[in-house]
């Protein structure tokens, strides 16, 4: 049986480069991982895009996602027929109708809600709106166990996401009703409350870890528990 492949999704103000300590243990234990561009700009465009890209890849897949891209890794796979199983990682977890945003409410508001800068990109018929996190304020909402010169780097190359990545609703039925799924909570998140982490977990039926003291980026902080995770969904 093939072995599957593992890609992973990143997700806002973040890029490809946050899975490089994973990508890496994983390929040290002879899984083939590679880490996507997320386009950043609607949930049912990003969703289609990695969708694509998984279906072109030759036998099953296991798609991971990140914040963000846990929406987008549960819209893929409604439509990639190859994907065999899925893990979130310090992610949403959504359901049919949902959007990241409201998928939150209800929790105690994040603290990244208070560092977000909007600005305007054209979007073919006009302009829309898009955030990043204020570089002042992007070490404690976003990686507060990492060192700060890491986080000025981060700050500086993140990546822009578009309001409608947050609040589109899910439009497909959810992979997770058939496909096994685990979830990696950050205890410690500032951007996405981990009690919300926890009650998506418990929504999409995932095998759930918690990582004590970690922040959103997780995978560049904790990478060997994210990998091990991995791995052993991979195993499955």
């Amino acid at each position: 049986m093939t072995s599957p492949t593992v890609v992973l999704v990143h997700g806002a103000f973040a890029d490809a480069s946050s899975w490089r300590p994973v990508v890496a243990r994983l390929r040290a234990a002879g899984t083939n991982a590679r880490a996507v561009a997320n386009p950043l700009r609607g949930l049912t465009h990003d969703g289609e895009y990695v969708a694509s890209l998984v279906s072109q890849i030759d036998g099953p897949v296991v798609l991971v996602g990140h914040s963000y891209g846990g929406p987008v890794i549960t819209h893929a796979a409604a439509v990639a027929a190859n994907v065999t199983g899925l893990v979130y990682v310090a992610a949403f977890g959504l359901d049919t109708g949902m959007s990241a945003l409201s998928s939150v409410e209800g929790f105690p508001p994040a603290e990244l809600n208070t560092a977000l800068v909007p600005a305007t990109y054209p979007d073919g018929e006009g302009s829309a709106t898009e955030f990043t996190i204020d570089p002042a304020k992007f070490h404690p909402v976003f990686c507060a166990d990492l060192p700060a010169g890491d986080a000025a780097l981060m700050a500086a190359s993140q990546r822009p996401v578009a309001e409608l990545a947050l609040a589109q609703p899910l439009a497909v039925e959810p992979a997770w009703k058939r496909v096994p799924s685990r979830f990696v909570v950050a205890a410690a998140d500032h951007a996405i409350d981990p009690g919300a982490q926890r009650a998506a977990a418990a929504r999409v039926g995932a095998d759930t870890v918690e990582l004590d003291g970690a922040s959103h980026a997780v995978a560049l902080s904790r990478p060997d528990e994210v990998a091990q995770v991995i791995s052993a969904a991979v195993g499955a």
